[in-house]
């Protein structure tokens, strides 16, 4: 980054965790300078276990964004960046991985599918889409609020009443999803738009990352941080805390921290 000012702390984790061959997750993470500032990108797929070859489907995913994210900073000349026009070029890009994804499925004979969460931070706004079960979420030293809704069975029994939060943690039900990429013809992904509050921390996370661990653990690794080094520290802590307390799946993160000024 040029400049003695930082907006964003960007650092990111990937593990293939303590049973599985291989890691089915994919992130990306990246910053960039441009006329309207800093603006910070990340996106986390986590490929279907369940299905075949689900890192062919997250790896499609995660490309067909960062081609965006590398033609959107080319062409971004001056602000404001318009949640409309966000809404728009997303559900495209989940439109044409979605395509690749079943065109490759049906001349291979296999099936596959991916989750999703993409954030772009501007020091001023973020703007984020969500289909599946990997989530984001917005921590401060005082608190952490998720900002991505699950398409599970699990949360649209939440949704009725019929589970609290915290039974749909436990529940036997809680990996069948109601949406993905890459199995049906038609794909909805969910977009949410908000302030970014400075000296916030956001992170994406697949669903590996967050069954054994606490939300007071989460704030307090995270919010004690400020340099790069040690948040990818902390952030390796918490992964190692999430295998030793024997979680199977594959474990991915990615914080953003957003800088006082």
């Amino acid at each position: 980054m040029g400049g003695g000012e930082v907006d964003f702390i960007v650092s990111a984790v990937t593990d293939v965790g303590i049973c599985k061959k291989i890691n089915q997750d994919r992130i990306f993470a990246e910053q960039a300078e441009t006329p309207y500032g800093t603006l910070a990108f990340a996106v986390i797929c986590d490929g279907m276990g369940g299905l075949e070859k689900g890192e062919i489907a997250s790896s499609t995913l995660v490309q067909t964004f960062s081609g965006w994210f590398e033609n959107f900073v080319r062409e971004l000349w001056a602000p404001p960046i318009a949640d409309c026009t966000i809404r728009k070029q997303w559900t495209a890009v989940v439109e044409q991985a979605n395509a690749r994804i079943l065109e490759y499925s049906i001349g291979n004979g296999c099936k596959m599918g991916t989750t999703a969460t993409a954030m772009l931070l501007t020091k001023e706004r973020y703007y984020l889409m969500n289909i599946g079960d990997t989530r984001a979420y917005e921590v401060i030293s005082y608190g952490i609020r998720q900002l991505t809704v699950d398409h599970t069975l699990v949360q649209q029994e939440v949704d009725k009443g019929n589970l609290t939060k915290e039974q749909a943690e436990s529940a036997p039900m809680n990996h069948v999803l109601t949406r993905c990429i890459g199995v049906e013809a038609e794909v909805y992904p969910d977009l949410f738009f908000g302030d970014t509050k400075k000296g916030a921390i956001y992170f994406l996370c697949s669903d590996g990352f967050r069954h054994r661990i606490t939300e007071a653990e989460i704030i307090g690794q995270l919010c004690n941080s400020n340099t790069y080094p040690d948040m990818e520290n902390r952030l390796e802590a918490l992964t190692a805390l999430c295998k030793q307390r024997g979680e199977t799946d594959n474990i991915s993160v990615i914080a953003v921290q957003c800088m006082d000024d």
